[in-house]
């Protein structure tokens, strides 16, 4: 751990041209006493660290010293590129090694080019949870994480619709959507690749074997294609609805934007009302009729009749909730 330490505290000290006792335990998470001493230790051990006293003093490094200990290990060159979700990093064990690879990187920067994550961290914030949600980590995404990371097959148990389900997965990916982590993975006794919601795992177990990964494996463009195949095959149903041209231009925004997009394409001109009909797929009746009441007056519902005496029935108890 010491010697973690002092390499950190030198990588901090060759990052800024001088730094405070205050602030290096601070970024060390060690009181300053500790500091003091590993400043010691350092010079001791012919690094040359000077120490200004006085109010505006702090600890220096002199004479255009710089270490060699800027080599960025495999985890933290892979964690870097992750920099730009630290939430995500943290929830799969990473944040220590990005911070490592960043003040390593840093380090080794042009003294002109040193404030480079500053200002990009100024400038950049990914917030990937829907709003009005509290995003909890699943439990075992660490360890997912890194089964993932090594390329090492998991035996995993997970909640299925009917039963808990065994399976032995070779771990490809990590996906975060809208604050829900997916697994993508093969499955070796299918010869196939599935996508799993980490948060049903109920146990994630590995005896150290790797697998032989596919190279030609494309992670974003298998989630791509499995997320439109999920969109598409939630859409059982279908409803026919008049829409008015204010109706039509907001309906991407309560239904699915595909489905919307695609029904509008097809549909007809609209009528001498400036109205136009949709057949529109739909999750179910229930979702449809939570989804298109957000249209208020800006849609008629046609068909189906079970659907169309829903509206008619939440018509009539609006107008004796407003009518005169």
């Amino acid at each position: 751990m010491r010697a973690a330490r002092l390499i950190k505290m030198v990588l901090l000290l060759q990052s800024r041209p001088t730094m405070t006792a205050a602030e290096l335990a601070r970024e060390l998470e060690v009181s300053e006493r500790t500091v003091t001493r590993d400043a010691q230790a350092l010079s001791e051990a012919g690094v040359p660290v000077y120490a200004d006293r006085g109010r505006a003093g702090g600890y220096r490094l002199i004479g255009g010293y710089r270490t060699r200990l800027t080599g960025l290990a495999r985890s933290e060159a892979e964690a870097l590129f992750l920099s730009g979700v630290p939430g995500a990093l943290r929830e799969m064990g990473l944040e220590d090694a990005a911070s490592a690879a960043r003040l390593k990187v840093s380090a080794a920067l042009l003294p002109s080019l040193r404030d480079a994550s500053r200002t990009a961290a100024q400038r950049f914030h990914l917030d990937a949870p829907n709003w009005f949600t509290e995003p909890k980590a699943p439990a075992l995404l660490p360890a997912v994480a890194e089964a993932v990371w090594d390329d090492r097959r998991i035996t995993a148990r997970y909640r299925g619709r009917d039963a808990v389900v065994e399976r032995t997965l070779e771990p490809y990916g990590l996906v975060l959507k809208a604050g829900v982590w997916y697994l993508c993975a093969g499955v070796a006794e299918q010869g196939t690749y599935r996508v799993y919601r980490i948060d049903r795992f109920t146990a994630v177990d590995s005896d150290g074997e790797r697998f032989e990964r596919d190279e030609e494996f494309d992670l974003p463009a298998f989630w791509d294609e499995r997320a439109e195949q999920f969109a598409r095959s939630i859409l059982r149903a279908e409803v026919v609805v008049r829409l008015s041209e204010a109706g039509a231009r907001i309906l991407p925004y309560v239904v699915d934007p595909a489905a919307a997009g695609e029904a509008l394409a097809v549909a007809g001109s609209p009528g001498t009302d400036g109205w136009v009909t949709v057949t529109l797929p739909v999750e179910s009746e229930e979702v449809a009729h939570s989804q298109l009441a957000g249209l208020g007056p800006e849609v008629e519902v046609l068909a189906p009749p079970s659907l169309r005496e829903r509206f008619a029935s939440d018509a009539a108890r609006l107008a004796s909730l407003y009518g005169t």
